[in-house]
């Protein structure tokens, strides 16, 4: 066979094989291309999932949040009032059935009332979730620790406002005031929309989450969507979970405090109105007003102390819901009010 026409079959073969191999590379990159928008929609997707849950649970624990520093707030009224009573016994702790209320202690209700008052200074201009926060955290805490100083060594309640509330979640979280006052670097710091609330709330897996981008490689993209809808819907259910127990835990406190704010528009009637300052002078019956009203106040200051929230230890696993200890809370609660004639019994 003549070299020439060798050559052109050779060339003909190549040019055919070329065109194969170019057919080929365009499917394959019309299939990635495909797989990547699906990646993308996906991501989107969880994402929105995400956020959707995260704004209600958020919303559901700012109620509370803001609930329990209201009425760790108000305990200074109480105060105000008891403190007027001279040759007032010392009233006892209250232990009964595994349920233990702390004696009336002057010292550390001054503490939380001056502390949450600094904390609900600043709610109203902070963050959504910031509210929520303290709740996690347990509102006494946050409370007592907004009176103490941050990492800069400056007085927290001598911040003003959002900085003060921002300050507190950050030593709740581990974190610390940036120099200046400037941005707040906290140890688990959040991305994106997610705030210092949200971020003791939810734990480092948001990390895993919010801010992340997906890779450029198809394979790579499809399993992190994969990977990250699996951390979606645990952060989802533990999101849920605690939505519920924040609403329950809210009716709860708002349920002892309602009780609590009669006892105390009596037991101010008793001394402000009747002008009894005098133990000696007070009726057996305004005797166990004061009391109940003083027990009461150390049935809400535990109330306040309880976490809502037990952290993770690292950030591929969702914090989780201290249903077993606020369940408790609830239940003493429930007891104590049916002790002392407060509740009808069922």
């Amino acid at each position: 066979m003549p070299l020439p026409l060798i050559l052109g079959i050779g060339a003909a073969v190549a040019g055919a094989a070329g065109l194969g191999n170019g057919i080929h590379g365009a499917v394959k990159m019309k299939d990635a291309n495909d797989i990547m928008k699906l990646c993308e929609r996906k991501h989107k997707e969880n994402i929105e999932c995400f956020e959707k849950q995260n704004k209600s649970s958020t919303e559901d624990m700012d109620i509370l949040g803001k609930k329990e520093l209201e009425v760790l707030r108000s305990l200074q009224e109480f105060s105000s009032v008891f403190e007027k009573i001279h040759n007032r016994p010392e009233f006892k702790e209250y232990q009964k059935d595994g349920i233990t209320i702390p004696s009336y202690d002057p010292e550390e209700i001054q503490r939380v009332s001056v502390g949450a008052g600094v904390l609900l200074g600043g709610i109203g201009g902070a963050a959504v979730g910031t509210a929520g926060g303290f709740a996690a955290a347990g509102a006494t805490t946050a409370a007592v620790m907004a009176l103490g100083t941050a990492s800069t060594g400056t007085a927290i309640a001598s911040l003003s406002g959002v900085a003060a509330t921002n300050a507190t979640l950050a030593a709740l979280g581990g974190g610390a005031i940036a120099a200046g006052g400037g941005g707040m670097a906290l140890g688990t710091t959040i991305l994106g929309a997610a705030t210092l609330g949200v971020g003791i709330m939810v734990g480092g897996i948001i990390f895993n989450v919010v801010g992340s981008s997906l890779s450029g490689k198809a394979d790579e993209a499809y399993e992190q969507v994969r990977k990250e809808r699996k951390e979606i819907d645990t952060i989802c259910e533990y999101l849920s979970e605690l939505s519920i127990t924040a609403k329950d835990y809210t009716a709860s406190i708002s349920k002892v405090n309602g009780i609590y704010q009669k006892q105390l528009n009596i037991l101010t009637y008793i001394v402000e109105s009747l002008g009894k300052k005098d133990w000696n002078d007070f009726s057996i019956e305004e005797q166990l007003v004061t009391e109940n009203t003083a027990l009461l106040v150390g049935l809400l200051y535990n109330m306040g102390k309880v976490e809502l929230v037990l952290k993770s230890n690292n950030n591929s696993t969702a914090n989780k819901v201290n249903k077993n200890v606020v369940k408790k809370a609830m239940d003493d609660a429930e007891k104590i009010l049916l002790e002392k004639g407060f509740v009808a019994s069922n």
